[in-house]
This record gives C-alpha cells, structure tokens and sequence, in this order.
C-alpha cells in the first residue's frame, strides 16, 4: 500500500477486519470523554434581549454590543449582584453581546445553573440600557425635549400666521397677488422640511427609549459541550484516529508483497505459488497464551490490508499445484533429496502450506518443517540436508527479516534453493475421489527445539 493510493476500500477493510478492535477503542474513547466531563460542572446560558430603537448603522450596533459585554457594564451587574469581587474576572468570561437582525443586542450570560444564568442575564441587560443612557446623554433628554417642543410650537405660530397672510393679500389675479401667495407658500414649504430634518437629525429623539424585550427565558438544557456530546465525541476521535494510524501505517509499510520483491528479499528464485483454503474454524498449530488469545480476539494478529481472499480451485486443483513444486525440487536436487522447510514463526497460512507440501511429497523429497523466528532467525546446522525451502504468505514480513533468514540459511551453511508463496483462497468444501495419505508421512520438527536451532 506504501505506492498506491488510499482508497475508501482500504477503510471498509478496517472497518470489516479490525471492528474488535474500533469498537474496544471506541468504548475507551467514550470513557475518557465521560471522564472529562466530569472534570467540567454542567453550564446553562440564558439570553435578554435589547430593542435599539430608531435608525442604526451596523458599526453602531457593534459597538453597543461590545459596550454591553464590556467589564463597565458587567461590573455594575455584578454590584447589583452582590458578587464577589475576587471571581468578577470569571463574570466577564461567561457574559457576551452580539447584535442581532432587528436592531436587537442579544446578551448572553453562561452560568452552572438556570436560575443564576437567567438573573445574571437579566441585570446585565437592565444595566446595559442604564449605561446606554447615561453616555448617549439622556439626563437631558427632558430639556432637549421642552426645546424641541418650544420651536414646533413656534413653527406652527409661523404656518398660522402665513395663512393668515395669505387670506389677507388680495384675492385678484394680478401679478403681484399671485407673487405673494406664492411666496408665502414656498417659506411654509421650508419651514416644514426644516422641521422634518430637524426630527430626523435630533439623536435623542430617534436613539433614545432602548428597552428590554422581556425577562430571558430561563434554560432548560445544558450548554455545549455536554456529557453526552463528550461521550461522543470522544468515541468517534477515538476510531477516527485508530483509522488514520492504520492508514499512516500501511501507508509507510515497506512489506513485500509480489513474488519478484519476495525472492529479491531472500535471494532465491520462486518455485511455485500455492493456494490455502482460509478456514476460520481451524485451530492454530503455535502455542497460544493470554495475550496471544487477546490478539486474535481483537484481530491484530493478522494483517488487515491484504486483499481479500479471491475464490480459488477446488480440492484436487490446490493438490496439483502442490504436486508441480515438489516435481520442481525432484529435478533440482541430487539424490538423496532431504530439505528443510522453514516456516517464519506466526505464519499460519504458510504453516499450513508447509504441511499440505510433506503430504503430497510423499518422502521424495523427503521435507522436515522448522519454524524460524524472524527477530532472531537460527537455522539447524546442516546435516543430511541437501538446502533449505522457505514457505511464506505475502506481505506479512519486511525484506530486512527476510535478509535475516537467508543470513541465518548462510550461516548454518544451507543454500536456499527456492521460495514457495502460500495465498489463501475461498473454497467451498469438496470430497476428493482419492483420500490424501497419511499424515504419519510427515516429518516435523514443530516449533520446538530442532537440531542445532534456537537455545
């Protein structure tokens, strides 16, 4: 995988192959986001909001909303409060203003509970309209609206008065009549449009009379994140990342995993490739412990981006095959031909392959089986035996631990004369005309000690 592309059939892959796994870590993952829940007291926001009547600018409606959240502001509501003064830094973290559509300021207080957040926003909103008022200078607000008064009044005197005039002068159709009437209507004109954008400039009369809508609704909910979104979220990081670490892994992976990478790994040439039938409730031939049993529980002791087992031939099929490489090694070696087997140690499918190859050799050659660890790989001394024949399936091992088992071949002096890949394959189970014989035909040294192996 370290060459092609990550493709969405490598995460169904995961999904499939490792789901023990995922959904032990996902159980972990929520643990750990029920544990830090705990570590966080539950918070409720409740939300007041302020009605800015009149004509206001978008840069205006933000600087009201800051001024609301600002600690002038805040630190009055904390007064009003009676809260304590060492944790009013806290109060300013949980209080915050935004402007909403509607020349509204909505003000927002977070709390550890309802009751508290619903007060807490409420003298927030109250102050802020007080405050509000104080520096847009509504203490005079009466006395600008007695001016104002005053002048329309006057205004109205004037328009009156014009009316008058305008009855007064004479009714005919001369020239200077009809100068005067319209002279007289061009200055009520005027003095009505002053009057117009003299209401529309005067800020007391169009900003002023802010107000809250109402007392803020008292939550029923807690704010977020809540124990059930940390729970989650911490189940879902937790496969997300196990995801993304199979991938980097496979991703980084130098396994070989074609023939030609194999026998350039171990120096050899390929003698013949051979299908295993993949059955799940065959028992395995290695001792297994705890952990052992752990990992094939979880399925971490088999490689999850191998391809998935194709359909393969039927019985006497697989048996040809089998049969076609110990022709190979028959026109290899000399006579008497005795070879070891080696097997890397965990190797089921190659183990399994090994054992099918005694069988159908039926003593010539005559084969011995011999696991070999690849971190400390040691080979029997030679003996009898005319070389070695490794077995193995593909993309399980690196090429440094398959150098180190043709080191381990070199230095019992043994020459490897060929590689056998074992592949597994999807059968469905037939009954073979003639009966295999007997396993008593086999000669193996297990995984134990073998002669001159492993101390």
């Amino acid at each position: 995988m370290s060459d092609d592309t990550i493709r969405l059939v490598s995460v169904g892959w995961i999904l499939r192959r490792r789901w023990r796994l995922l959904a032990l870590l996902a159980l972990m993952g929520a643990l750990v986001g029920y544990s830090a829940s705990m570590l966080f007291p539950p918070r409720y926001t409740a939300s007041a909001s302020v009605l800015l009547p009149g004509q206001w600018e978008e840069r205006e409606l933000l600087t009201q909303s800051e001024i609301a959240a600002s600690a002038a502001v805040v630190d009055r509501a904390a007064d009003a409060l009676a809260w304590p003064a060492g944790s009013r830094g806290d109060l300013r973290d949980h209080v915050s203003a935004q402007a909403a559509d509607g020349n509204i300021i909505k003000i927002s207080a977070t709390a550890d509970a309802p009751e508290r957040a619903q007060r807490i926003s409420d003298e927030v909103a109250q102050q802020f309209v007080t405050f509000a008022a104080r520096i847009a200078g509504d203490n005079t607000a009466t006395e600008a609206a007695s001016g104002s008064a005053a002048l329309r009044q006057q205004v109205a005197e004037t328009n009156q008065r014009i009316s008058d005039l305008a009855k007064a002068a004479d009714p005919g159709q001369t020239v200077e009549s009809v100068q005067a009437r319209t002279e007289l209507e061009k200055l009520r004109t005027g003095l009505q449009e002053a009057m117009k954008k003299l209401d529309q400039a005067d800020p007391a009369a169009n900003k002023a009379g802010m107000f809250v809508m109402g007392p803020a609704a008292r939550p029923s909910s807690q704010a977020p994140p809540t124990k059930t979104q940390l729970t989650i979220a911490g189940a879902a990081l937790f496969v997300l990342l196990a995801v993304i670490g199979h991938l980097g892994a496979a991703r980084m992976s130098r396994r070989p995993r074609t023939a030609q990478e194999i026998t350039a790994a171990l120096g050899s040439v390929l003698l013949g490739t051979v299908e295993v039938s993949r059955d799940r409730h065959a028992h395995p031939r290695t001792p297994r412990g705890p952990r052992a049993w752990i990992r094939g529980f979880l399925g971490i002791d088999t490689r999850w981006d191998l391809p998935v087992a194709r359909t393969g031939p039927d019985e006497s099929g697989r048996r040809i095959r089998f049969q076609r490489v110990c022709a190979r090694l028959q026109e290899q070696l000399p006579s008497p031909r005795f070879l070891l087997v080696l097997v890397p140690d965990g190797d089921e499918l190659a183990l399994r392959a090994a054992e099918q190859l005694v069988i159908e050799a039926k003593g010539d050659p005559l084969l011995r089986v011999v696991g070999v660890s690849v971190y400390r790989p040691m080979v029997p001394d030679h003996a009898a035996e005319s070389g070695a024949l490794v077995v193995l399936s593909a993309g399980n091992r690196t090429a440094e631990e398959l150098a180190g088992i043709t080191e381990a071949c070199a230095d019992s002096r043994h020459d490897v004369v060929g590689v056998v890949i074992a592949c597994p394959v999807r059968v469905r189970p037939t009954r073979s005309a003639e009966q295999p014989p007997d396993r008593g035909a086999m000669t193996l040294a297990g995984h134990g000690q073998a002669a001159g192996g492993a101390p």
